[in-house]
């Protein structure tokens, strides 16, 4: 027996485990948005229900494994050995495409991402096979080999997924804002209790469909049933299954509104929670340890052949996996425990849910995306039709509408803004009942629309209906919804190629392409993890910048001492390097410093972004703060601004391999360089122990404007008699004129900071 095939088995056993982690990390935005967007529960609470979901579905999920096993090809056109390097270049591929999208915090579908990678494989397998005929196979041959069913219907539930997802959820949720507005919970308890009965029914024959009808059990037959099958029940009797469960949760709703008083729309978000986690295991976990199962079975037939036949890898057929076969229950359990720890501890899998909370948020937040053409053309569009229904309507209608679609006013102390949820519960339970019913209803025609695509479209459509997008955050929204869906095309893309060519480099060479690129998947998957957690901690370095929260001048002066003694030491660095990186041609030195400053220029931005709340924060008396925190805001703008220009003419003049600088202009800007460094310096020290009387000092050192206006004039001679270089005079000039106005910028930072301590210090006394 070759040994390749034990090493095979036992490395896709860890790529299940990796799977499992990178495809929860991804999916675990399908059922934790709404909860944790709406802070109906705590975290803890959210996390709990959701586990208990994941460990539920786990246990039901072994109906869907046949997918792995037969869904996309047709197994028996396959010998064991090909049947492997497909599995194995599945694996490969979708452990790196999910972690990928993870590692950049975006959503995509597990359910695309398998279905295509086994697609890729074996259709670069099927190729493989008709050109090694000799001639005699013709391309026509691929669809022997090749369920194409099934790949059609995968690429028409995902244009049908983003349109009818959106569409539905966008009209659920404005009628349903339109009857209870966001005074919801001032409503009447028949008004709560009907929409808790509708919410329920639907996400209980969610948890009928989708959760229970795809398990193993499901095509037992029970006595109780009358020797039917689960599945046959819920399919025949769908109207008295909602009928009954209509009545048995709007009474319900009912009692614990007027009896428990409690809220009924925190009791729909955990029972959605449950029911969204519940279906994910139970019908995702295929995604993820299908093709593993799959591989382990196809090695369990061969070898039990090759024992007593001697028949060769090369010559098993595998119809084996056309057959039916129950998924070990002890398999599924381990899977389960594996999936709620990743989801406990997964930083990945809170970045992929920050997204999407991101985008439907109801108040500001940082937008992640830049608008485009195709999003700024969309809300124009949208524009015209809002304002040519307004011109239609009734004026009293608008009026109506109005009044319902207005948001509370929470007057909250800066430091509280934070706790504000995304949206409210209203949008929470039509996200979750809404998701609920499209996937149980194309669960029933048998259409396979992905759960992340239904889940995170509803959001989109629901927050669009709330009207979370507005003038100011509209495009950025659009923008972003629209990078996600070319995502998942590119999923799907990307998943065909990529598992195509693995699969071919494995046909080439097992023996040496199957531990290479399993130690190159490896190492990526580490060089991710590595470069995610970096980027976290880089997010909260201690020089970050951080907004101004007091009221008063003196407050404002003390608060951002820090960030003024963050951006003169990053400043002082970024300046450093830019010349070093120029004396030496050092490359890779200057493309690390044009990141530092652009992650300090946006930094900057975002506290100029940040003016409108700090000035509507404060009160009558304390106009003179905002004056002088826009003053600051400015100064530090013109810094970075000057900074940018250095970094990006060294940068651009050492990548285009332009002539070098003398070594006199060298020496003279690194006189500069150490003139600056001890300005920078000394106001750092001030700023650090907020000894705000050392500036005067600082501001009395004038030495520095002389020397530059002395190198001007030289550079000026040297031009005039000796000087060749175009380039090298147009970078010298503007290095000296820049490096003018960023001490200038400096010198009025210290000169307002100064007066303002002062003007301070004075008045309290």
């Amino acid at each position: 027996m070759d040994n390749i095939y034990i090493l095979m088995i036992i490395a896709l056993a860890f790529l299940a485990i990796a799977d499992l982690v990178v495809g929860v990390s991804n999916d675990a935005v399908n059922f934790l948005n709404s909860a944790i967007g709406s802070k109906a529960i705590s975290f803890k609470t959210i996390m709990i229900v959701a586990s208990l979901g994941v460990l539920v579905g786990a246990v039901f999920s072994s109906g869907m494994m046949e997918v792995a096993r037969k869904g996309i090809f047709n197994p028996g056109e396959f010998y064991f050995n090909e049947i492997m390097i497909i599995f194995m270049a599945v694996m490969i591929t979708d452990i790196l495409l999910l972690d990928f999208f993870n590692t950049i915090g975006m959503p995509t579908s597990t359910t695309v991402s398998i279905v295509f990678e086994l697609l890729g494989a074996a259709v670069a397998m099927a190729l493989i096979k008709i050109y090694n005929t000799g001639g005699t196979g013709e391309f026509s041959d691929l669809l022997n080999y090749i369920n194409t069913g099934t790949a059609t219907k995968i690429i028409f539930g995902i244009v049908l997924s983003v349109v009818v997802a959106f569409s539905v959820g966008a009209l659920v949720q404005w009628i349903s804002r339109l009857l209870l507005s966001y005074n919801f919970e001032g409503k009447a308890t028949w008004v709560g209790a009907l929409f808790g009965g509708v919410a329920l029914t639907a996400i209980t024959y969610f948890i009928f469909m989708k959760g229970l009808k795809g398990t193993s059990y499901a095509k037992e037959s029970f006595d109780i049933l009358g020797g039917g099958t689960m599945k046959d029940f819920l399919e025949r009797e769908v109207l008295m299954i909602v009928a009954i469960s209509s009545v048995f949760w709007s009474a319900t709703s009912y009692a614990v509104i007027e009896f428990l008083k409690t809220n009924i729309y925190k009791l729909v978000i955990v029972v959605g929670t449950f029911a969204l986690a519940l279906a994910f295991a139970g019908n995702d976990l295929v995604n993820f340890i299908g093709v593993p199962i799959a591989a382990w079975e196809s090695y369990s037939a061969w070898s039990a052949q090759w024992a007593s036949t001697g028949i060769a890898a090369t010559d098993f057929s595998m119809d084996i996996l056309s057959k039916k076969v129950p998924t070990n229950n002890l398999l599924l359990i381990l899977a389960g425990l594996v999936m709620v720890v990743t989801l406990w501890f997964s930083s990945k899998a809170k970045n992929v849910v920050k997204t999407s909370l991101d985008l439907s948020n109801q108040g500001a937040t940082k937008e992640r995306f830049q608008p485009n053409f195709l999003s700024r053309g969309f809300v124009r569009v949208a524009m015209g039709m809002s304002e040519m229904t307004a011109y239609i309507m009734p004026k009293s209608i608008q009026n109506k509408i109005e009044k319902q679609f207005e948001t509370p006013v929470i007057v909250l102390s800066k430091d509280k803004i934070h706790e504000l949820p995304a949206f409210d519960m209203v949008r929470a339970a039509v996200n979750l009942m809404v998701a609920a019913v499209l996937i149980s209803i194309a669960t029933s025609y048998k259409l396979p629309l992905s759960t992340t695509y239904v889940t995170f479209m509803v959001a989109m459509g629901t927050s669009l209906a709330d009207r979370a997008w507005g003038a100011e955050s509209a495009v950025y929204r659009v923008a972003g919804v629209l990078n996600v869906i070319g995502g998942w095309f590119f999923t799907a893309f990307s998943a065909f190629t990529a598992a195509a060519f693995v699969a071919y480099l494995l046909n080439l060479n097992l023996k040496l392409m199957f531990p290479l690129l399993l130690v190159l998947a490896i190492g990526l998957l580490l060089r991710n993890f590595i470069a995610h957690k970096k980027k976290a901690i880089e997010g909260k370095a201690e020089d970050s910048l951080t907004r101004a929260e007091s009221t008063s001048v003196q407050g404002v002066i003390q608060e951002s001492a820090a960030n003024i003694a963050s951006v003169v030491k990053r400043g002082n660095k970024i300046y450093s390097n830019a010349i070093k990186g120029l004396a030496k041609q050092d490359l890779a030195l200057l493309k690390k410093n044009k990141k530092s400053i652009e992650k300090l220029s946006n930094e900057v931005d975002e506290l100029r972004d940040n003016i409108f709340y700090f000035i509507k924060n404060l009160d009558d008396t304390s106009v003179t703060a905002s004056s002088f925190y826009i003053n600051i805001l400015s100064y530090l703008q013109d810094m970075t601004q000057s900074l940018e220009f250095i970094v990006k003419v060294t940068n651009k003049h050492v990548n285009n391999n332009h002539k070098k600088l003398k070594i006199s202009q060298i020496k003279e800007l690194k006189e500069v360089e150490d003139m600056l460094a001890g300005i920078f310096n000394d106001s750092q020290e001030a700023f650090d122990n907020k000894s705000f009387e050392k500036i005067a000092d600082i501001l009395e050192n004038k030495e520095v404007f002389t020397v530059l206006s002395q190198k001007i004039q030289k550079q000026i001679e040297r031009t005039r008699t000796e000087e060749s270089s175009p380039k090298n005079t147009t970078l010298y000039f503007g290095l000296l004129l820049e490096t003018k106005d960023l001490v200038r910028g400096s010198m009025n930072l210290l000169q307002e900071y100064y007066e303002a301590n002062q003007s301070s210090i004075e008045s309290a006394e």
